[in-house]
């Protein structure tokens, strides 16, 4: 796939949809890592943590504000990537995300923003458990029980294992969403599955799951990498 793309739309088809990628992250990612930072803060005690299960009730609450605020870029996110699999007549040719933001609200109306914004929400809650409810259960247990210390291999290692987890869990979800926001044509969630189902079986929930994994791996490696340190720099700079 990644030849095939390179060949018909060159290097630059590969990050095709970045602006709103971006838009995406500036919005999604700011709001439910936020939230499930401040939630965090708020049951931390200095003599008691969190249980996993309370971890998980706060992940989902913030995925599902992190999923609505980030609707309007996933939408473009996903139009713009997939315009490329569309014959030339039927592609929407944004030119970037903000072009593509007041196209949408005059041809569409504004509430094409939200469109897909129930299962993108359901999606959103599902990586939010898988990322970070998950990397912080398995760090505690990492340190609980091995050798390993609160350093860059403890963080490497249960963020790897937290976006194996996030992939596998929000599959099903991807599929759904994606179909749904590239969709010329409106039509129910339930008619939709039967569609899926029909045409593929129980194998569409972990369709395109390998792309998925290459995206959303190495996303939640460097994310954790790069806040575990950013805590530890501000931590620092509050005492001094």
């Amino acid at each position: 796939m990644f030849v095939h793309v390179a060949k018909d739309d060159g290097i630059k088809g590969l990050y095709r949809g970045l602006s709103a990628a971006q838009l995406r992250q500036l919005t999604y990612s700011m709001t439910r890592f936020g939230i499930y930072e401040e939630l965090k803060d708020k049951f931390t005690t200095s003599t008691s943590q969190p249980s996993f299960l309370t971890l998980v009730g706060m992940a989902s609450a913030s995925g599902f504000f992190g999923g609505v605020a980030g609707n309007p870029g996933d939408v473009l996110n996903v139009r713009m990537q997939h315009d490329a699999a569309l014959p030339p007549e039927k592609r929407r040719n944004y030119k970037h995300a903000l072009d593509g933001l007041i196209r949408m609200t005059r041809e569409e109306g504004i509430g094409s923003l939200w469109r897909g914004v129930w299962p993108n929400s359901s999606r959103a809650v599902l990586m939010t458990v898988g990322q970070l409810a998950t990397y912080d259960g398995f760090k505690r247990a990492l340190l609980n029980h091995t050798p390993l210390q609160d350093n860059l291999a403890t963080h490497f290692t249960a963020s790897f294992l937290a976006g194996f987890v996030a992939t596998t869990i929000c599959s099903p979800v991807d599929v759904i969403k994606t179909r749904v926001m590239s969709a010329h044509t409106h039509q129910g969630l339930g008619s939709l599955l039967a569609d899926i189902y029909r045409a593929e079986g129980f194998r569409w929930m972990f369709k395109g799951w390998v792309p998925s994994f290459i995206r959303i791996g190495p996303h939640t490696v460097l994310t954790f990498l790069f806040l575990e340190q950013q805590k530890k720099i501000y931590r620092q700079w509050n005492e001094t």
